[in-house]
């Protein structure tokens, strides 16, 4: 895993070495152990940052070349079919590094680049820059695991793993806030892609690959989409449990080739849990486990991961993490945000993965096994209220401007206000309702959604199948998209590579290949899952409610937090910069602190001011 940045002239020259390699230290915590720089000084530079996990050698060291010299690659990320891969190349006997890195090089030389993408099974973001056609690739892997931002003017386009690295280049650098992407912002709590925060500056899409040629056009692609419903579904039981276990064991055992230490995270839930038992089954010494917990008994879910760990046998690790120690963790935690980003959860991830590295340099996690087996409440509530939309659209929004006396239901309000499944399931999600994003900032009131917002592309699909797939994949490319970024900040802030055995190509498409009525029950969330870990596991608490890596985020801020929080919130600071209405934003505080619910929007607007203070740094 590694901190990868780039640059290519299109129509004007390179930025300065040093300043460039400024931008390139940004994400030296993303790649402590090595640093290496290229440039042709006419057309390209790119810089490289390196946590060696495979190939310890100089050998790894990036950029690198492909053996004819037609491509020049940085990659950051793993490939878990490489050795596979290489053995289907008739040089594969000569290349010298045995990093997964050295065969992508060479696939590239006797594939190009689109053959070669899809044939890659792992977590990736690269930069290939061809000599011969003079044309730069961004590529991202197809679960959208591993960021990949970009700036691009017409004439220069500029790539990098943080956000920061492209924002702070001195050709975006003064570029003003996009309004339409602040919009999505305040309601979604996190940038989504394909969209940067300020004009100009973008995301690659996960599954994604994109060319600019040498007179600045643009061509983007997508290699791999979820699919919506399966072509050929396995449609029984015992068949999808047999193929979920054969897919996970063999995804679980992959993702543990590493030539440096390795562990994994452990839940009180299902997925970390499955993951850590398979994991602790490829080998003889006890697996490195490790997990958070809180002192709030309402959140800790301690006591269950603590059974996990010596039902499974694993060298268990735990710390509760309380709001004494929060105050001291909040900043370390924040700091690893380039972004605006706000889930609170950045701060029980950033503290498990500190942990976690101060024994292990690689992690398994249990993230996409929700997404992918129906594991959340949504799914269900949605499904069972989805039939309001068949109303009239003028008598279901005079119903959602009632709702806070008649329903009190998000998931009914989602389903009135909304035709498409994906539009209502993404609704839910939202931090500041579309009234309230006017009320707080009215500039934003002509602003409408981005044109390519993914949610609103999904089509109005009305029947239950439909309606399912519809909110998988919205979620997929939705909320796990958010949760995939903070692991990635918080985890390589900490020189840890986090691996996620749930979202392995091949484990996913077979997982996808289930039918709905098989892998969906409306009575028992994640049942695949569950009938597995019960059978690795008899007697085990995964009944008890999951909480995760959850704390009281409420309490906190009328505690232990109120100050911080205050020094932001009550000053005009926001009026300021963002054009936010103060009365609004001082009222919002003001009630929470009396006992109404506003961490959500109160800690939106915290992580959105503490960004525009660290990028002006």
């Amino acid at each position: 895993m590694c901190g990868i940045i780039g640059e290519f002239a299109v129509r004007d020259s390179l930025l300065a070495k040093d300043d460039f390699i400024r931008l390139q230290k940004l994400s030296h915590l993303r790649g402590p152990d090595a640093q290496g720089y290229f440039s042709d000084e006419k057309n390209i530079q790119f810089g490289f940052n390196r946590l060696a996990i495979l190939d310890l050698s100089s050998k790894g060291m990036q950029p690198m070349h492909s053996p004819s010299g037609r491509y020049i690659i940085v990659f950051n990320g793993e490939i878990y079919n490489h050795l596979t891969l290489r053995k289907q190349l008739p040089e594969h006997q000569a290349i010298e590094s045995t990093s997964d890195t050295a065969t992508i090089c060479s696939m590239l030389d006797h594939l190009g680049v689109r053959e070669t993408v899809s044939k890659l099974d792992g977590m990736f973001a690269m930069g290939v820059f061809d000599y011969r056609e003079e044309q730069l690739f961004l590529i991202r892997d197809f679960a959208g695991i591993k960021p990949l931002y970009y700036g691009f003017d017409h004439k220069r386009v500029v790539f990098a793993s943080q956000f920061d690295q492209v924002s702070k280049h001195p050709a975006f650098r003064d570029n003003r806030v996009n309004a339409d992407v602040l919009k999505v912002y305040l309601e979604q709590h996190y940038v989504p892609a394909p969209f940067g925060f300020l004009t100009d500056t973008f995301q690659v899409r996960p599954g994604e690959i994109i060319c600019f040629n040498k007179h600045g056009k643009v061509h983007k692609e997508i290699y791999w989409e979820l699919p919506l419903t399966p072509n050929q579904p396995v449609k029984r039981l015992e068949d999808a449990l047999l193929l979920v276990e054969e897919e996970l064991k063999q995804s679980v055992k992959d993702e543990m080739l590493a030539d440096v230490p390795l562990g994994s995270f452990l839940s009180g839930g299902i997925d970390s849990p499955l993951v850590t038992c398979l994991a602790q089954s490829q080998v003889q010494a006890p697996l490195k486990a490790f997990s958070i917990g809180s002192d709030s008994q309402m959140h800790d879910e301690s006591e269950n991961a603590s059974w996990y760990a010596k039902a499974i046998g694993v060298d268990y690790t735990s710390l509760s993490l309380n709001s004494e120690a929060a105050v001291g963790w909040l900043q370390q935690a924040m700091d690893s945000l380039h972004e605006p980003f706000a889930d609170f959860s950045i701060l029980p991830t950033y503290v498990v993965s500190n942990l976690a590295r101060q024994q292990v340099t690689v992690a398994l996690s249990g993230d996409g096994g929700d997404e992918l087996f129906w594991g959340y409440e949504r799914f269900t509530s949605l499904e069972k209220n989805f039939g309001w939309h068949k109303l009239p659209y003028a008598l279901r929004y005079g119903l959602y401007g009632f709702d806070k006396f008649i329903f009190r239901n998000k998931h009914v309000n989602g389903a009135l206000l909304f035709d498409s499944p994906a539009q209502a399931h993404q609704s839910m999600h939202n931090r500041f309702r579309p009234a309230e994003v006017l009320s707080l900032a009215p500039e934003l009131q002509h602003v409408n959604y981005p044109a390519d917002y993914d949610v609103y592309r999904y089509p109005a699909l009305n029947t239950r199948t439909d309606l399912l797939g519809a909110m998988r994949k919205a979620e997929f490319y939705g909320m796990m998209q958010k949760t995939l970024r903070k692991v990635d900040a918080a985890s390589m802030a900490n020189s840890l590579e986090v691996r996620v055995p749930f979202l392995k190509k091949s484990f996913m498409e077979g997982a996808l290949s289930i039918d709905t009525h098989v892998s969906y029950s409306a009575q028992e969330k994640k049942l695949i899952l569950k009938q597995l870990l019960g059978k690795f596991l008899p007697g085990n608490p995964m009944d008890n409610v999951k909480k995760g890596f959850t704390i009281p985020l409420g309490d906190w801020i009328r505690q232990k937090l109120k100050e911080p929080f205050a020094d932001i919130i009550l000053s005009k600071r926001l009026s300021d910069h963002f054009g936010f209405d103060s009365k609004v934003v001082n009222a919002l505080f003001n009630r929470h602190m009396k006992g109404e619910d506003f961490k959500w929007p109160l800690f939106t607007l915290y992580s959105l001011y503490l960004w525009k203070l660290k990028s002006e740094e």
